[in-house]
Order: structure tokens, then C-alpha cells, then sequence
């Protein structure tokens, strides 16, 4: 069995309600329906089929962030579609979609947690949230109750980046160049938003806080562990704007230690060199496979993601916690 924790959908009722209600959106919409399979269910299944094991997916949207197209009741209504239409899917088809990660907007948090309460009761078992909110980050001192929320019940947070061709590479420039803000940006966008809220002290206020990020941990923090940690044990000493000279003192632990506690996910395109740092850095007990379906190839993750476990001489037990039983922990569900 395999449990594809991170993949995305676009529901119909939710694109109707996109193009009716949401000026911002620009072509994004168009530009997302052109993947078939993000709202072709046939098509979908046909390639979930063709993995040859009992393969489910773990539905969420896709980007565009709901934040960063809509605002008041607007983007609060396209949350309350995106959880009705995912909730549909997850009771008609219960064998191929047995879960999902609910959408909010966090613009307001009070309504972000009852709507994730809400969804919860429909089939969800988190929430997805991105990297930053129409440009705050999330250790902003309002997103607190949110998280709070969120370790009550037990069940994830889904951490997705977030950035657009807006944000430029250099500052003499008045766009990114190349699509580096998707190729760089993101693995950039996750490991700036976790690091953050580290610091910001969320897991000494809640030490059981389930966080899955996208793409290995942004991909960059099992690399960077030297500057991370021992790099940052001089936190402030660079910095003569504002005093960051307490932050790690106001920690419980070493600072490194924290990041181990959040979850990472498979969804690397197919990259097989990042794999072994991440397996080792989080450990087998805090990587999910994920392949971003139908955004990326399915079979190239399952297939990459068993060459390195035989490499590693990594049996079938880990492949099961990989595939199913960390997803099981995650998600408070048993998968039969």
C-alpha cells in the first residue's frame, strides 16, 4: 500500500466559484485547468492505477494560496467550497481519496479555525497552510491560536511555499528571472517559514505540533544542518539593527533539535541525491512519501524512493513506515 500524503486537486465547483468571485486570480485559473488531471478524474485514476500497488492520495489544493486572490468573506466562502467539494470527493471515492487537508484563510484566524473544525468533521484530517500569508510570515504573534488549534486536534499542518515572479532575484530587477522563484524560491520560502517559527519558540509551546513540509524540508535545511546549527549559535552577533541576542537562550533545547521535529514529505521531482540527506537528517520515522500528483510523475517517486532505501540497506519495514505507517500516525487512521 502507499499513501501519497501531498498530492493536489482542483474541484469544479471550486474553479466556478474562482472565476466568478475572484479578480485577482488573472490567468492562474486557465493556466490550472490546463492540467487535465488536476480536475479529470478519469484521467487521474488512470494513472493512479497504473503504481500496481494499493496507491491513495491525500487530496489539498493547489497554489494560488485563497490569501493571495481574495480577502473578508470572499476568500473565507472559496475556503468553505474548496472543503465541501474535497469533502465530496473524499465520500464518493473513499478508496482512492480516504483524506484531506482542509483550506482556510488565514487572513482571518478566527474563522480559519472553526472552517478547519468544520472540515475536520467532513473527512479532513489537517490542514494546509502556506509559507506566508499575502507576504506575513507565520510566526506574526496573530497565527498563534491558529497553531494552537491545530496541535489540539492532533492532526497536521501542511506547509506549502509560496512565491510568485513578483518577488525578483535581485533588487535592480523588477521580476524573477527563469522561474527561480519556483525552481530556488520555494525550497528557499519553506526553510525561511521553518526557521521562523523555531525560533519563535512553537514547538517549546507545543512540543506534539504535526507540520509537513513540502519537498524534503524545502530541500535545503538536511544540507545546510553546519549553518544551521553550529552557524546560528552566534544568532545576533551579525546583526546591529535589532537585538537577537536572546532568542536562543529563550529556547528549551538546541535550536538544531527542533527542526527534527517537523515532517517531511517525498515530492523532490524525481531527485534521487537529496533523499538520503533528508532520510538521515529527519529520520525514518518523520519522512512521508508525497509525489505533488498530478503536478509531478507519480511512478519516478515511488521508483527513486525504493533505489535509495535499497542503497541504504533500508528493508521493507522503513519502505512501510514511509509509505503508510508514518501517514497513519499523522493522520490518526489506519489505512486497510
Amino acid at each position: 500500500m502507499i499513501i501519497d500524503i501531498y498530492t493536489h486537486i482542483f474541484p469544479d465547483r471550486f474553479f466556478q466559484e474562482l472565476e466568478r468571485g475572484s479578480p485577482k486570480l488573472g490567468n492562474m485559473g486557465k493556466r490550472l485547468r490546463s492540467v487535465r488531471k488536476l480536475f479529470d478524474l478519469d484521467a487521474r485514476f488512470k494513472d493512479m492505477d497504473a503504481i500496481g500497488e494499493d496507491y491513495r492520495q491525500i487530496i489539498s489544493l493547489p497554489n494560488p494560496p485563497i490569501e493571495d486572490i481574495a480577502e473578508g468573506e470572499e476568500a473565507n466562502n472559496l475556503a468553505r467550497v474548496a472543503n465541501d467539494s474535497m469533502a465530496e470527493l473524499v465520500a464518493k471515492h473513499p478508496d482512492r481519496f480516504p483524506a484531506f487537508a482542509a483550506a482556510v484563510s488565514m487572513h482571518d484566524v478566527d474563522f480559519s479555525i472553526r472552517e478547519a473544525e468544520r472540515a475536520i468533521k467532513m473527512g479532513a484530517r489537517g490542514v494546509q497552510t502556506f509559507t506566508n500569508i499575502a507576504g506575513h510570515p507565520l510566526d506574526e504573534p496573530r497565527f498563534r491560536p491558529f497553531f494552537a488549534a491545530m496541535a489540539a486536534h492532533d492532526l497536521p499542518v501542511w506547509l506549502h511555499p509560496a512565491r510568485t515572479s513578483s518577488m525578483p532575484d535581485y533588487a535592480s530587477e523588477p521580476r524573477s528571472r527563469f522561474e527561480m522563484w519556483w525552481c530556488f524560491g520555494w525550497p528557499y520560502e519553506t526553510t525561511i517559514a521553518m526557521a521562523r517559527l523555531v525560533f519563535d519558540g512553537i514547538y517549546d509551546r507545543h512540543p506534539k505540533l504535526k507540520i509537513i513540509t513540502h519537498h524534503l524540508g524545502g530541500g535545503m535545511i538536511p544540507f545546510f544542518d553546519g549553518r544551521i546549527g553550529p552557524g546560528m549559535d552566534v544568532l545576533g552577533a551579525r546583526t546591529i539593527d535589532e537585538d537577537h541576542t536572546k532568542v536562543l537562550s529563550s529556547l528549551k533545547r538546541p535550536h538544531l533539535e527542533y527542526f527534527k521535529e517537523f515532517y517531511a514529505d517525498t515530492a523532490m521531482f524525481g531527485g534521487k541525491y537529496g533523499l538520503p540527506c533528508g532520510i538521515d537528517f529527519f529520520g525514518e520515522d518523520k519522512v512521508v512519501f508525497a509525489s505533488d500528483a498530478p503536478l509531478a510523475p507519480i511512478p519516478v517517486h515511488v521508483n527513486v524512493l525504493d533505489q535509495v532505501l535499497g542503497e541504504l540497506k533500508l528493508g521493507s519495514g522503513v519502505r512501510r513506515k514511509m509509505m503508510v505507517g508514518n501517514a497513519e500516525k499523522l493522520l490518526n487512521m489506519m489505512f486497510k
